[in-house]
């Protein structure tokens, strides 16, 4: 006779366990130690769409390619795969990602002559796995990271910034944001160890700023060692990963120290996560580093080839 006892699978908890498993490890799924193969524009996408991953699923898939060396950025479904011409080498095993589904239900709530129904999102999983994994595929050949000059300054970064209206004042020997004077204070770039390491701390603290309650107010009222602290830098963390891969900057861990924090914060709450990386993706649409997120139609919701926005 069989069970009745089976339990659904909780990928909320799947994936938090995952990103804490990460950090317990000491590496934060959204710093990758390595030059990426595009100057810029560095997402995971779907290798059949060309459709850019959103939220919690570029550092789900980023965390895989780190683990495993993966140089691809593209990432296919069993059956897309098949769809070109490729079939997953044996052995391989694939990523887990997410996506929302809307359930229309009856709302009994709702007014008489209105719409009775109300849609409801439910998180979905599907397998993906990575160009690397594929046999039978063309060999891609990567755009050269352009040389840059290690101290001087990137225009392209030097003018997002600019363009954002953050006030930013150099000098000092710290960076910070202070929400009481709506200021950016960054040492000046000869201090740090390499450019890259200057500008990933800049669009750190450029994320604090949008959280700002003029913009996108976020709870900015913490202390240090507090949840809402942890939360804030937790959002911090991902934006600027966000931003550095939007503009090709090699991203790098601004806070190892806030790592136990964040993990206490994951462990509380099953759905930090992907609160934390919507917002965090939000700032980056903010900023126009990245485009607002497509919805998702019911022909890339058979593939998986794209998420709804998050809703967790």
């Amino acid at each position: 006779m069989p069970s009745t006892n089976h339990q659904p699978r909780d990928i909320y908890q799947e994936v938090t366990d995952r990103i804490v498993a990460a950090l317990e490890t000491g590496v934060a799924p959204w710093v990758r130690p390595w030059r990426p193969m595009y100057a810029a524009n560095d997402f995971p996408r779907n290798g059949l769409t060309g459709r850019p991953y959103h939220g919690i699923n570029v550092f789900l898939l980023w965390l895989t390619a780190n683990a495993c060396g993966y140089r691809s950025q593209d990432w296919f479904t069993f059956n897309q795969a098949k769809q070109k011409g490729a079939h997953v080498r044996k052995g391989e095993r694939g990523t887990l990602v997410t996506f929302w589904k809307l359930l229309r239900v009856r709302d009994d709530a709702a007014e008489a002559g209105t719409d009775r129904t109300k849609k409801i999102p439910l998180l979905r999983h599907f397998i993906v796995f990575n160009r690397d994994q594929l046999d039978g595929l063309p060999a891609v050949k990567a755009d050269p990271a352009p040389q840059r000059p290690e101290w001087e300054r990137d225009e392209a970064v030097e003018t997002f910034v600019r363009a954002s209206g953050a006030r930013i004042i150099e000098g000092g020997s710290h960076a910070a944001y202070s929400p009481g004077r709506d200021e950016i204070y960054m040492p000046p770039l000869a201090d740090f160890v390499t450019r890259e390491a200057y500008y990933s701390t800049e669009l750190h603290e450029l994320t604090h700023w949008t959280g700002h309650g003029s913009r996108m107010n976020r709870d900015l009222s913490g202390g240090f060692g507090s949840e809402s602290y942890a939360r804030e830098e937790l959002v911090a963390e991902m934006g600027a990963a966000f931003l550095c891969a939007a503009l090709g900057v090699q991203g790098q861990l601004q806070h190892p120290e806030y790592i136990g924090n964040w993990i206490q914060v994951l462990k509380g709450d099953k759905k930090a996560v992907f609160r934390a990386a919507s917002e965090a993706r939000q700032v980056a649409e903010y900023l126009g580093a990245t485009p607002p997120a497509a919805g998702q139609t019911e022909e890339d919701e058979g593939e998986g080839a794209a998420e709804l926005p998050e809703a967790a």
